[in-house]
């Protein structure tokens, strides 16, 4: 289970930063920024994890607890279908960390970064990898960032049936994959990513752009 040791032996305001959604087929990749100035009651720490150890309903419990604890800031962020495009999932994930981060009430003292690679920020940063297991403030962040991706996908579902977005969340499912290769891309699709980027080379270019538009 995470803890607090990282934060205490920093001192200071210290954020967990994380992101969710590197994989997806479609949809953005969201970002969270948490800081517990005072701490984490430990009735609150024992609803924290790692986002993927935590069920659906775990997840959903321990980000309301989260937010209504009074204990925790936090800051989102994203980076949308164009600009992960446009920059890579790499560099698209680094910058929702920052507008993340932009987000908090005041700028942190130091931000514990899941992963190896630090975004720019304006505080020192620390990565952690394998930072959502053992930071407090890390797992936290992965949490609200999980909840509220998948919110925005299953809000999406809806106007685009078919896809599975209710559950899959824009991950290559069975479902999905075959929805794809059924109906073709929408505008929310990531086009140079896996099926959608085998897809849209496979069309005519009047067709591509017709895709890409959804």
């Amino acid at each position: 289970m995470p803890n607090f040791r990282l934060e205490k032996a920093a001192g200071g305001r210290v954020a967990g930063v994380d992101e969710v959604g590197r994989g997806p087929l479609a949809g953005p990749v969201v970002a969270a920024a948490v800081v517990f100035p005072a701490g984490v009651p430990r009735k609150l720490a024992s609803l924290i994890d790692d986002s993927k150890r935590l069920t659906p309903d775990e997840r959903l419990e321990a980000f309301l607890a989260i937010r209504a604890s009074g204990r925790a800031e936090i800051g989102v962020g994203a980076a949308s279908v164009a600009e992960i495009v446009r920059l890579n999932i790499l560099h698209a994930s680094l910058l929702a960390m920052r507008r993340a981060v932009a987000r908090l009430p005041t700028v942190p003292d130091l931000a514990l970064v899941d992963g190896d690679r630090p975004p720019r920020l304006p505080c020192p940063v620390k990565c952690v990898v394998g930072g959502d297991a053992s930071s407090l403030s890390i797992a936290a962040a992965s949490i609200v960032a999980k909840v509220l991706r998948d919110r925005a996908m299953q809000r999406l579902a809806p106007r685009f049936p078919g896809y599975g977005w209710e559950t899959n969340v824009g991950y290559a499912t069975p479902v999905h994959v075959a929805a794809l290769m059924r109906m073709g891309p929408t505008r929310h699709h990531r086009p140079t990513f896996g099926t959608v980027s085998q897809l849209v080379l496979a069309l005519e270019p009047a067709d591509a752009v017709l895709a890409a538009a959804g």
